[in-house]
């Protein structure tokens, strides 16, 4: 019993391996192919999607909707806008969806999905253009595109040869580089980027210091010549454990620490004692515009808890590891 179970983990266990291989295969035949007519023929969909006013309408039926859907989602998120109609649904109404100005992207690894036959013909009708993904060119969707975007033909993971599973892995990669493609001919910026993801992880990660710091009455700051008395009242009304010290012409001259206030009593200096006596002088400091992971790595590495934001040599901010850690950075 126990060999035989062991037997059965082993074949599991090269099951694994072997799925993952065969899809491998598939990403590298894939990669091959971008040197060839393949690679003419994405440039060419994305020389047509670049040239239209409209959106991508990407569709397809079964685990090629799934991705297409995927698809979909990638490119309206990096910049071309982009939806999704399901081919069933666009036979009852849904074609309404699909614009004069559109490009419409339809996926199927056989290229025969009866299902698409509606969008191709009303693409047809009505001069919307029709770019195929699919493995057969000779197909009936390969034949009414143009472009036709060929895949390279190979086994699938599934032992039977039934799921799809190495074909879907390679459309999937297929999307990703055309999308990809249009990114970088539109220039999507990540200001856009995080335009389009403003919630989670990821747009927290793309907010930049202004959006995160805090400025106006609550920057602690003192004067050149102010008492380490005074600076202490102005950190802890700052509540930072920190406050920044202003030369005559109101920039960041230096900044005064809990640890430089250890250090300054240390050395026997009195709450009399100017500030500049014990300041940091030219401390780091952030540029508006500075990301927020960037801030939080600089954090990090240097074991400080904040940073002034300043332009111009002029504090307009401050910002706290609490508030990088509040706003979900980490």
């Amino acid at each position: 019993m126990a060999e035989a179970a062991e037997a059965g983990l082993a074949a599991r266990r090269a099951t694994l391996a072997r799925t993952v291989a065969l899809e491998a295969e598939g990403l590298r035949a894939l990669a091959a192919a971008l040197e060839g007519p393949l690679g003419e023929a994405m440039l060419r969909a994305a020389a047509l999607i670049l040239d239209r006013p409209g959106r991508v309408i990407v569709t397809g039926m079964g685990k090629s909707g799934h991705v297409g859907r995927k698809i979909a989602a990638t490119l309206a998120s990096t910049g071309t806008p982009a939806h999704f109609v399901h081919p069933a649904e666009a036979s009852h109404g849904d074609l309404g969806m699909i614009g004069p100005e559109d490009a419409v992207l339809a996926l199927s690894w056989s290229g025969e999905a009866p299902e698409l036959a509606d969008i191709i013909a009303y693409a047809h009708r009505f001069r919307v253009p029709l770019i195929a993904l699919t493995s057969r060119p000779e197909s009936t969707l390969g034949r009414a595109a143009d472009p036709c975007i060929a895949l390279p033909r190979m086994p699938e993971a599934c032992p039977n040869g039934l799921a799809p599973t190495t074909s879907t892995t390679m459309q999937l990669a297929a999307g990703d580089a055309l999308a990809m493609c249009l990114l970088e001919a539109r220039g999507f910026s990540p200001e856009r980027f995080r335009d389009f993801h403003p919630g989670g992880k990821l747009g927290a990660r793309l907010k930049r210091a202004r959006d995160l710091m805090h400025g106006g009455a609550e920057l602690p700051l003192v004067p050149l010549g102010a008492t380490l008395q005074q600076a202490i009242v102005e950190m802890t009304r700052g509540r930072f454990g920190v406050t920044g010290v202003l030369d005559g012409q109101g920039r960041l001259a230096g900044l005064l620490t809990d640890g430089d206030l250890r250090r300054a009593f240390q050395r026997a200096l009195g709450l009399d004692s100017p500030v500049e006596a014990a300041m940091t002088r030219a401390p780091h400091t952030a540029a508006p515009d500075a990301w927020a992971a960037d801030l939080l790595a600089e954090l990090n590495e240097r074991k400080i808890t904040s940073l002034f934001v300043v332009e111009e040599g002029r504090p307009i901010g401050i910002l706290h590891l609490h508030d990088l850690l509040r706003a979900g950075v980490a």
